[in-house]
């Protein structure tokens, strides 16, 4: 899947009918990947594309390790962080719907910006009861809340005297045509990290599309150029149980209300509502080898029967079911060999 999506991110930007910003969740798309079949490494996009795509990263040091020189560092700042961000946090850091919901109350309490910055500086069990008792939150809920955000902000890319406004500096890339790889590093595997600056990033830039969306209106010159934002692990963000309260979840339901829509990547889409599946307008498929994931990606489209036959004869390397708004039919295509010198002479 990861050989498909480079290719797709590619023919986006060599159309340049949009641009990419793709949250980078093993570090494959942006300086280099690796191929299981040829055993070695092969090129990302930044490689390929040098003047039209950079690279951030939140792991300096993996960077490093890697001999790959990001273009910026992104840095979180606890001012950044909002109770929305920790309810999409609340599977992987193990919260109660309680401890949760008590975000909210904090913010009301010290402040949208303050809030986590004073909570977290509270020390000792009394004094979280009597923040507790003052907001009407159960005190073991807010104990736990408080325990599992510090463990959170031990993050190194999280700063608690502020980020590094890696808002603005995407948005100004973005809008000069300039495609952002945000790399994760070390902490690909981290859901916390990953699902924390995927959702913050996203719901800041949607924020500024939208807006910039409404002041352009009536003059299509001033519009934004098209934004496609690549998540990997795509269910972690669009569930059934989260898919309502995400912005990816906006996204996915509004399509390009504010020129802004995503590239879904996942090798387990049943595990994506089916609402969303059902908006996804294009849908590429490699061979599945599970019935819920072969129905979920169906979902919505005609002549689903004839179409799961062929998707069960798919050769397991370099094919791919092909299907939605963007074709006239669905087709079956053979994808384009990538990693030799002539495969990248050839794009």
């Amino acid at each position: 899947k990861t050989f498909l999506t480079r290719l797709l991110l590619i023919g986006i930007l060599q159309s340049k009918k949009a641009v990419n910003l793709v949250f980078d969740m093993q570090s494959e798309y942006g300086w280099k990947g690796y191929s299981e079949a040829r055993g070695g490494e092969v090129k990302g996009l930044k490689q390929l594309f040098s003047s039209e795509v950079q690279i951030f990263t939140i792991d300096k040091e993996s960077s490093a390790r890697r001999k790959v020189q990001p273009d910026f560092l992104v840095e979180i700042g606890y001012d950044d962080i909002q109770p929305e961000d920790i309810q999409m946090l609340r599977e992987t850091l193990n919260l109660s719907e309680v401890a949760a919901d008590a975000t909210h109350s904090l913010a009301y309490e010290f402040g949208p910006r303050n809030w986590l910055k004073e909570f977290l500086s509270l020390r000792g069990k009394d004094s979280i009861i009597t923040l507790a008792d003052k907001i009407g939150v159960n005190a073991s809920a807010l104990a736990s809340l408080h325990n599992r955000l510090l463990r959170l902000v031990r993050l190194p890319f999280v700063k608690e005297n502020g980020g590094n406004n890696s808002v603005k500096e995407i948005i100004m890339r973005l809008q000069k045509g300039v495609n952002v790889v945000l790399e994760f590093g070390r902490y690909g595997n981290d859901f916390s990290a990953y699902i924390l600056v995927a959702n913050l990033l996203t719901r800041r830039i949607y924020g500024q599309y939208a807006t910039i969306k409404e002041e352009s209106m009536g003059d299509r010159e001033k519009e934004p150029i098209p934004l496609v934002i690549t998540i990997e692990e795509a269910h972690k963000f669009l569930s059934p149980s989260l898919a309502r309260h995400t912005i990816f979840g906006t996204i996915a339901r509004e399509m390009r209300k504010y020129n802004v829509t995503l590239l879904v990547v996942d090798q387990r889409p049943s595990g994506i509502d089916e609402e969303i599946m059902s908006q996804i307008g294009t849908k590429f498929t490699c061979l599945l080898d599970n019935e819920r994931d072969v129905d979920s990606v169906l979902t919505g489209a005609s002549g689903s029967r004839k179409l799961k036959s062929i998707l069960s004869k798919l050769d397991s390397k370099q094919q791919a079911l092909c299907f939605g708004h963007a074709l006239p039919m669905p087709v079956q295509v053979q994808t384009r060999e990538y990693g030799s010198s002539e495969s990248y002479k050839n794009l």
